[in-house]
């Protein structure tokens, strides 16, 4: 198994950096597209517990686009063969003083494209 293919690691940056103009700008319809549609996938965020895709597209329709401005430091992503991927990265936001975001995602490429299968969001102290 190849990791980091530069070609697949491209594909995976790019989902990746879609995602993150979604998350920032409330784009709902990209963030929706971008997570697997299935009862598997789950997303784990700072007070939420998110099982199967419907829990979490109802979370996002749902939330505030108010404060989503962030800036990334020490994003990694990884690719694992062509159709695998991690992506890490900490955040920081205005509103978040004296602490540090925490985000990480699996990747998988499907027919219709790479969509996250599974993602945590976490807040620590600095």
């Amino acid at each position: 198994m190849k990791i980091n293919d530069p070609a697949v690691l491209a594909e995976v940056e790019a989902a990746f950096a879609e995602y993150e103009r979604a998350l920032t700008t409330n784009d709902v319809a990209t963030l929706d597209r971008l997570f697997k549609d299935s009862p598997a996938t789950l997303r784990y965020g700072v007070a939420e517990n998110l099982y199967g895709y419907a829990e979490i597209a109802a979370f996002r329709s749902a939330r505030s686009p108010v404060g989503l401005e962030r800036a990334l430091e020490r994003t990694v992503i990884t690719s694992y063969g062509e159709a695998m991927a991690t992506a890490n990265t900490l955040f920081r936001r205005d509103s978040m003083v004296g602490k540090v975001g925490r985000q990480s995602q699996t990747w998988v490429k499907f027919e219709e494209g790479w969509r996250v299968v599974a993602a945590h969001v976490s807040v620590i102290a600095e």
